[in-house]
Formats: C-alpha cells, structure tokens, sequence
C-alpha cells in the first residue's frame, strides 16, 4: 500500500494557509505547518486541525532564516519519513494605507519574507521532494505583481510587495527547470481575498466604503475570493494536475482584466454585399 502523503504548508496559523491545510488533511494527506506570528490564532489552528483528524505537527520557525529552513524541514522530514509537497504559502506584505511610506525595515521584512523565506524552503526541501518522484512545488503570489500601486487596489499594493510577487513568476520557471522530472512546480497568483489583501484584514477596515465598493466593481466577479476556492486550487495542482509544471493560475475573479464590460458590435458602415477586399464583386 503508497504511504500517505506529506505536506509542508507555510503561514498555515489562519486564513488561506490553514483553509489549505484543511483540505490537505480531509484528502488524507500529511501536514507540517509552520507558523511565526498571529499567535492568537494558534489554539484555533490546534482545534481546526484536529477536527478535521488532521495527521500533523506544527512547529514555529523564522522562515526568513536559512539555518532555521534547513532545521524546520529536517524535523519534518525526521517526523513523518518523507516530502512529497511544498506549499509556498508565506509572504508579507505593507499596505500603503496601513503603514505610509517605506521605512528600511518595511521594505527588507517583506522583501525577506515574501522572497528569501520561500527560496529557502525550495532549495532545503528539493532533494527530499525528488526523493520519490511525484512531488509538487506551489507558489502562492499575487496579482500586485501585475497591477503594482495603480488603479482601485493602489491602496493594497505597496512597491517592495509588489515587485517581490513579480519576481516570483521568475523563481515558478526557473524551479520548473531544475526541479523536473520528478517534481513539478507550479504558481497560484491571487486577487483580493477573504483573509488576504481583503475582508478580515486590517487595512480594508480602514478603506473608505466608496474605496472597497471600486475595489469590488473592478473585479469581474463582483466579490473577493474565499479561501477555500485557494485551497481546493492548490490542491488541484499539488495531485491532480500531472502535466502541469512553470504555469501560473491566475485566480483573482478577473480583477487583472478590470470590471469593465464588452461592448456590443456597432451595425458598421461596410455594405455587408459589397466585396470585402475591394474591386468588383466576383460573378455568380
């Protein structure tokens, strides 16, 4: 009988992190979480878990520094016997609107944690995902790293988050190449989300109601995405998606191409009878 599966899944403490650990655990697949901060969320991840007859540990870790990667993926490792998926799940990220401009500090902590802290991960957890064949990689990115500080979500994405979410496109090929055969890596890029970037965060609760309602209408969809629609994705491309590798799924409720509708095609001006390229019309 194939062993059960092992997953690391980062930023699991709540929100998107914890709703794919869910969906993991009901799939009987194995969960390493990491968590460092949101402590007051801790006992709820414990309880989520073990409601759902989760088989997992959970270990804090400064993802942001490699000896502590190297440590964290060894326990998990030592734990369970085995890797076989590493959810990228971790990110940090300012809004403009909660903390004003830059300070030094700001900018390094979301460039380390939304960048080193998963390049980290990928380079300690590699051999062991290659191990037996199978494995799969998942980004989690965002669609600041398209739209950046412009438009309704200006106030959302600030420069260092938006251009690290950019350049994590380019970590999601590069890890493709090197990863295959035996591993795929694929990328979920997100929009505006319960939990993340949307409701049930701190910046949204100070947008004005004027400024969430563009937010909405910009979206195609005319709502934020809730974080099991992540997780059911994610887990879409860590078993099911056996000939995807260095693709990324945009799922963001069409934010990225605006809330904008399609006009109707005008009557025009061209005879519909005349001859479409000019001269006189062929004989019957």
């Amino acid at each position: 009988m194939a062993q059960e599966k092992v997953a690391i899944v980062t930023g699991a403490i709540k929100g998107i992190g914890l709703a794919i650990a869910k969906e993991f655990a009901s799939k009987r697949i194995k969960c390493a979480l990491s968590y460092y901060d949101w402590l007051d969320a801790l006992d709820d991840m414990h309880e989520t878990m073990k409601a759902n007859n989760a088989d997992y540990i959970a270990l804090p870790v400064d993802l942001t520094q490699q000896d502590k990667v190297k440590g964290f993926v060894k326990r998990v490792v030592d734990h369970f016997g085995r890797l076989d998926i590493l959810v990228n799940n971790i990110e940090r990220g300012g809004w403009p609107i909660v903390h004003g401009k830059y300070t030094r500090r700001q900018w390094k902590l979301e460039f380390d944690t939304t960048i080193s802290a998963k390049y980290y991960l990928f380079c300690e957890s590699l051999p062991y995902l290659k191990k037996d064949g199978g494995g799969a990689v998942i980004n989690i990115s965002s669609i600041s790293g398209i739209v950046g500080r412009s438009g309704p979500a200006g106030l959302i994405f600030h420069d260092c988050y938006s251009l690290a979410n950019r350049a994590i496109s380019s970590l999601t090929e590069t890890w493709a190449r090197e990863a295959a055969p035996e591993v795929r890596v694929n990328e979920v890029m997100l929009g505006i989300f319960d939990t993340r970037h949307g409701p049930g965060t701190r910046g949204w609760g100070l947008l004005s109601d004027e400024q969430r309602q563009m937010i909405i209408k910009h979206t195609l969809l005319q709502r934020t995405g809730r974080p099991e629609e992540v997780a059911k994705c994610v887990y879409f491309l860590a078993e099911q998606a056996s000939y995807m590798t260095g693709s990324v799924v945009r799922l963001d409720g069409g934010y990225v191409l605006g809330g904008e509708g399609v006009a109707e095609v005008p009557k025009g001006v061209v005879d519909p009878d005349a001859p479409l390229y000019g001269g006189t019309k062929p004989p019957e």
